[in-house]
């Protein structure tokens, strides 16, 4: 691409983050911030995150996916567990998860471990997802070459006949993981690059620390 980019500009000035006021629970901050993305009405989906593993070819990968709980432990987010993620997750669970709402020029940066939440849990949000995102897991080898969409519309077609009126169960391979944070970073744009920036890190005594980082 030889358009240059270097005059995108923007000076960001909608709100600030002030290290006194704030909770010293992370997980409140967040769950804050969260709410007043989904009040603004600015983000189609304000729960969409950035999962970044260790691929097992060593290099670093990102991909966006959907948080669907924020519990007191961490983050959960469903995926298939013999999947590129899945498997680098599992043989790594050291992972980063961030959100970036534009529309508030806010930036969430978590680092922590992953691990499988129980089974019966799992089960339990597998049952309320709509019927053809049950369909679609058990259909797709997640990560593997295909020939063609038309490979996977035909194998879709099949289990439809063969579910039809019949309960789906959850695949094995199909399920929750947990991100336990190890550190929260708030990012708050501000005026003149000069950011705001809000690091919360877990203690060895399970306590957090809080402190502000230069822009």
């Amino acid at each position: 691409m030889q358009k240059d980019l270097g005059n995108y500009r923007k000076s960001y000035e909608k709100s600030e983050l002030n290290k006194a006021t704030i909770s010293d629970n992370p997980l409140e901050v967040f769950q804050k911030w969260f709410h007043e993305v989904e009040a603004s009405d600015g983000v189609d989906e304000p729960n969409a995150m950035t999962v970044s593993t260790i691929g097992l070819d060593g290099f670093p990968k990102s991909r966006v996916v959907l948080l669907k709980k924020l519990t007191y432990e961490g983050f959960i987010f469903y995926t298939n567990y013999e999947s590129e993620k899945g498997r680098a997750i599992q043989e790594n669970p050291n992972v980063c998860i961030s959100f970036f709402w534009p529309n508030l020029e806010r930036q969430v940066i978590i680092k922590g471990e992953a691990e499988k939440i129980a089974e019966n849990l799992s089960d339990g949000y597998f049952e309320s997802r709509p019927r053809g995102s049950q369909l679609g897991a058990l259909v797709s080898e997640q990560s593997q070459p295909v020939a063609s969409r038309e490979v996977l519309e035909t194998r879709l077609k099949i289990l439809e006949n063969k579910f039809d009126g019949k309960e789906i169960e959850r695949p094995k391979f199909w399920g929750g993981f947990l991100v336990k944070p190890v550190s929260i970073e708030f990012w708050q744009g501000r005026p003149n690059r000069l950011h705001d920036r809000i690091l919360f890190t877990l203690t060895p005594e399970l306590d957090w620390a809080k402190q502000r980082l230069q822009p």
